[in-house]
């Protein structure tokens, strides 16, 4: 069992950031959620006050792959023991073997997305890349979608997923893409191969402490399509490589099946031209927050464009994949991606413990 220390009463001062236009931004305090010294989680979701955690194997986390934060503070295996009791030779397709993201659905459902491979870089497992959702009203796992091998190919690495009506859109940090789900029906068709706003670019390092962060071949690392969000209205899905620069395009070409490569290619325009981000949450007036990897801060981009800078923080060093409650808390994890053994020569320079924030935004826009 993994123990959590619940610190949701505790209050830290970081440094407030100044707005890129010019304006002074209010000193701003932001709390201590939880802190784990044994899993490191770089996702986490919230419904009802009940707060989800999930983090990737080959960081090194122990515990469970997926877990609910009880109200004394210990992170219970979710939905259960044997979803996250994976070991080589147990079935792939029935238990977590790399959990690299969890979203709410809107619709009661929790979905974890398993890349199917327990190292970094590795294929996915014979039937391991999948989708699973669990129903929040039961904690049963309700439906399985497996992800291969057309969705989930050799060196995929299937990153995140965001949800519009019938469809769901996914990421692939490993072979540059994007995935269609139709959840109707659970069939998926794979688009934009290899496009350039999905391919990460050479010229543009991930840059963590001033030095760049490089791969287990001592490389820089490269990540391919890697953050998504679909806009407020469902009109439009935003997404690029983690280094940046982002594009967008219309989900109804997305949902097109009809449309050729070609003619789908070119309903992409450019975006937003932003820095290697380690996560991003759209809010529902088309606020972007995300988190600028190189400067160690969370930055919030408007509607309109405007850039503001909220924190600035060795304490939220690499925060990974922010999420909005409904009572507009923003929850930040920082699971120090960059520090796991595998980018340090077998040598995990993690620092403990493993902190999860939580940020009151203030009325909901």
């Amino acid at each position: 069992m993994n123990w959590i220390t619940t610190l949701s009463a505790a209050t830290m001062i970081l440094t407030s950031g100044t707005a890129i236009s010019g304006a002074a931004a209010a000193p701003i305090d932001i709390e201590i959620a939880a802190e784990s010294h044994d899993m490191i989680w770089n996702a986490v979701a919230v419904d009802h006050g009940r707060v989800f955690v999930a983090g990737p194997r080959w960081t090194g986390s122990k515990g469970p792959s997926l877990a609910l934060i009880d109200g004394h503070g210990i992170a219970r295996p979710y939905p259960s023991p044997q979803w996250n009791g994976w070991t080589p030779g147990v079935a792939n397709g029935t238990t977590f073997v790399n959990v690299n993201a969890i979203h709410l659905d809107g619709k009661g459902g929790l979905w974890a997305v398993d890349t199917g491979s327990p190292e970094f870089g590795g294929d996915p497992l014979p039937g391991a890349a999948k989708l699973v959702r669990l129903d929040l009203a039961t904690d049963a796992v309700d439906r399985v979608i497996p992800l291969g091998p057309t969705a989930a190919l050799a060196g995929s690495y299937i990153d995140d997923i965001r949800f519009n009506g019938d469809h769901a859109y996914l990421t692939d940090a490993g072979r540059p893409g994007l995935i269609v789900l139709d959840l109707r029906d659970g069939s998926t068709r794979r688009v934009l191969e290899g496009h350039g706003s999905v391919t990460a670019r050479p010229d543009r390092d991930i840059f963590l402490d001033g030095q760049p962060l490089t791969g287990p071949d001592g490389k820089p690392l490269h990540v391919h399509s890697d953050p998504l969000e679909v806009s407020p209205d469902g009109k439009w899905l935003h997404y690029g490589p983690l280094e940046g620069p982002w594009s967008r395009i219309e989900t109804r070409f997305l949902d097109d099946a009809s449309l050729s490569p070609d003619e789908l290619a070119e309903k992409v325009e450019p975006w937003a031209n932003l820095p290697p981000v380690g996560g991003t949450v759209m809010d529902s007036n088309g606020d972007l927050y995300f988190t600028d990897l190189a400067a160690n801060a969370l930055r919030k981009r408007a509607a309109d464009g405007t850039v503001t800078t909220l924190l600035v923080s060795p304490e939220l060093h690499w925060v990974d994949a922010p999420f909005i409650d409904t009572d507009h808390v923003l929850w930040l994890p920082v699971p120090q991606i960059d520090r796991a053994a595998m980018f340090n020569g077998g040598t995990s320079q993690i620092r403990w413990p493993i902190r999860l924030f939580r940020l009151p935004l203030g009325a909901r826009p």
